[in-house]
């Protein structure tokens, strides 16, 4: 029973589904639930499944192959080529100074040059899954941390291509198949030049049959109309690329980024990146639980202070190394801290170099086999810092900032009967609006960067942090009437509401808001003047479709405007019993009923027979009409 595929299946099954809504409950992010799922039904711990973990972990890494494959989907050419700078800059500096650390370091515990290197290259790599996953979790992937954690993972991805062409040039000692490659094939009997042109041949294949050959296949395959034989399709090219690539000994998750990024123009991105996002998440999962089942705890515990050290050493080199990349680039101290921290694990394309590596000898087994411990042991621990990091750290780093920020704010002289916090794009709008009709308003924003770029476009912006009471009134908030909040955090919002409140009960709060239950929030604060993001461009967008049908140009904005008022009165009841959910989805749906009974009780009122005034055409048409009753 224990070694059948149904068995096998229920426990992999059974410890994802357990184990990651715990981590998440706990706030650990469903890596560290995957990892901590492996671990527990693993040889080492429970015992559910035994040393073919690593096997499975073979067939898993499929999950980082397709996304790698949808990655590359959502990068067209153009895109890549406009963060260049990025990729090479920041990318090439990470892999050239973490291996350049990692070798001296190797060579001064006297391993040979062409091991310390090897190890070098492996340990230059990061984990495209865990930290792709983690930046979308925490909403970082549009941040600067976001960006440059990319930039370095896609050259990363990037560097795969020549490395394992460098290191049959590395071999010093005769090469045997004891470690298994995966799928390296029959190149390790050509000569090393020879394989080198075989690897480039690879990629070059690629590009051109992604270009010729794909695209007219899936049209053809389109043509059936056959949803599972276009699915059947998706999975055939992922398969077929990952493939070619393990022929040469490559990764086969850059094959299919590749691929991707060729396919990122072609007509069939969305269809594809549809059919393969639930089998990357499956299989995504199940490599994290096989990097999981696969650490060899025997070999930790006996070498527990050799394997320790070298987990943390990697980790902090890596960490450092990041660190002052990130700071030469003039990243702020929160988003190089997350960038560094981020990325200072091995990653899991470290476990294919490490098994090329030992294929050819360039490090012995019991080498081999403790390097793979410290890069699933450091891909472990990398979750458990991002966490310590996010709730401990950053707090402290940004309330210290904060607190810098506001002993540097600008001095503030003039005064007007407006203030508006927050000149983003939703800010810098209405302050154009405003201006424009002669209403000027005291500016403040926090972040000093757009302050100098608002400056330099010609808008008079103040710097100060607007949760501060000295800053509000610095900006002369007890004698200004009107108070605009039009910051795009919530929470943001929200407190300098409650800050006003207290000290400047003269003025009268007009603040944006997000949704509806932010809404609900700032009403309990006794806000009046809520203005929602998307209701007004929902309706404006609304009417214009009601007009391209046919409708005259006042009647469908008076049911825009009709439909706004309703809702907004809709908002103030249902916010009363919001926090009973089932009261309130019965609510929800009883003020949606009236809603579009009072819009029908609107619509089959006699319009006004001024209602065509708004139509040019009407007015175009009732002129005409009149011009030829006056010549008759």
């Amino acid at each position: 029973m224990g070694n059948g595929f149904l068995f096998q299946a229920v426990i992999y099954l059974s410890a994802a589904v357990i184990c990651v809504p715990i981590a998440k409950r706990f706030a650990m992010g469903s890596v560290l639930g995957y990892l901590i799922a492996g671990m527990l039904i693993g040889p080492f711990v429970l015992g559910f499944i035994g040393h073919e973990g690593k096997d499975i972990m073979h067939f898993a890494e499929f999950g980082v192959v397709m996304m790698l494959f949808l990655i590359g989907l959502e990068l067209e050419p153009a895109h890549l080529w406009k963060i260049r700078k990025q990729i090479i800059g920041v990318g090439l500096s990470q892999v050239l100074i973490t291996t350049a650390v990692v070798m001296a370091i190797g060579i001064a515990a006297s391993l040979l040059w062409q091991s310390a290197l090897a190890i070098g290259f492996a340990f230059a790599m990061s984990s495209t899954a865990i930290v792709l996953q983690s930046l979308k979790e925490k909403g970082l992937m549009k941040e600067p941390s976001g960006e440059f954690s990319f930039a370095v993972l896609l050259f990363q991805d990037i560097a795969v291509i020549p490395i394992p062409a460098i290191l049959p040039l590395l071999v010093f000692l005769p090469i045997t198949n004891s470690i298994d490659t995966h799928g390296a094939g029959g190149i390790e009997e050509l000569p090393k030049w020879l394989q080198t042109g075989a690897v480039l041949a690879a990629v070059g294949v690629i590009v051109l049959v992604g270009r010729y050959a794909i695209v007219p296949m899936l049209r053809l395959i389109a043509k059936t109309h056959m949803r599972e034989l276009f699915t059947a399709s998706a999975l055939l090219i992922v398969v077929a690329i990952a493939l070619l690539m393990q022929q040469v000994g490559l990764s086969p998750a850059l094959g299919t980024f590749l691929a991707g990024v060729i396919l990122a123009n072609s007509e069939f991105k969305h269809e594809l990146e549809s059919d393969l996002e639930p089998f990357k998440g499956l299989l995504l999962g199940l490599f994290f639980i096989s990097v999981g089942a696969s650490i060899d705890f025997n070999l930790m515990y006996a070498h527990a202070g050799t394997v320790a050290v070298l987990t943390c050493a990697v980790i902090f080199i890596k960490a450092i190394v990041l660190f002052l990349i990130g700071k030469k680039a003039k990243l702020s101290l929160d988003q190089n801290l997350i960038f560094a921290i981020g990325l200072s694990q091995v990653g899991e394309f470290a476990f294919v170099l490490f098994s090329f590596i030992g294929s050819h000898n360039i490090l012995t087994q019991e080498q081999t086999d403790m390097m793979m411990a410290v890069t699933a042991l450091s891909m472990t621990i990398s979750p458990l810092l991002l966490i310590v990091l996010d709730k401990w750290v950053l707090p402290k780093v940004r309330a210290a900032k904060n607190e810098q920020t506001t002993k540097r704010a600008d001095r503030i002289e003039e005064r007007n009967n407006v203030l508006l916090v927050g000149f983003g794009h939703f800010g810098t709008t209405l302050a154009r609006f405003l201006r424009a009709n002669g209403v000027v308003a005291t500016v403040l924003d926090n972040s000093s960067d757009q302050v100098d770029l608002l400056r330099k476009m010609g808008f008079n912006v103040f710097y100060g942090d607007a949760t501060r009471v000295d800053i509000l009134e610095a900006a002369g908030a007890a004698e200004a009437s009107i108070l605009i909040i039009a910051i795009d955090s919530p929470e943001t919002n929200l407190e300098i509401v409650k800050i006003v409140k207290q000290h400047f009960p003269n003025l009268e709060i007009m603040v944006r808001s997000k949704n509806r239950m932010d809404t609900y929030e700032l009403l309990d604060e006794g806000v009046e003047n809520i203005y929602r993001e998307h209701l007004d461009t929902s309706i404006r967008l609304g009417v214009d479709v009601m007009k391209k049908l046919g409708y005259r140009t006042y009647s469908a904005f008076r049911a825009g405007q009709n439909f706004i008022k309703y809702d907004e009165a809709a908002l103030r009841t249902l916010s009363k019993n919001r926090k009973d959910m089932k009261v309130y989805i019965s609510d929800v749906r009883e003020q949606i009923a009236l809603q579009e009974e009072l819009l029908q009780s609107d619509r089959q009122i006699v319009p006004s027979a001024n209602d065509h005034a708004w139509d040019s055409k009407e007015m175009r048409d009732k002129i005409l009409e009149m011009d030829n009753q006056k010549k008759k």
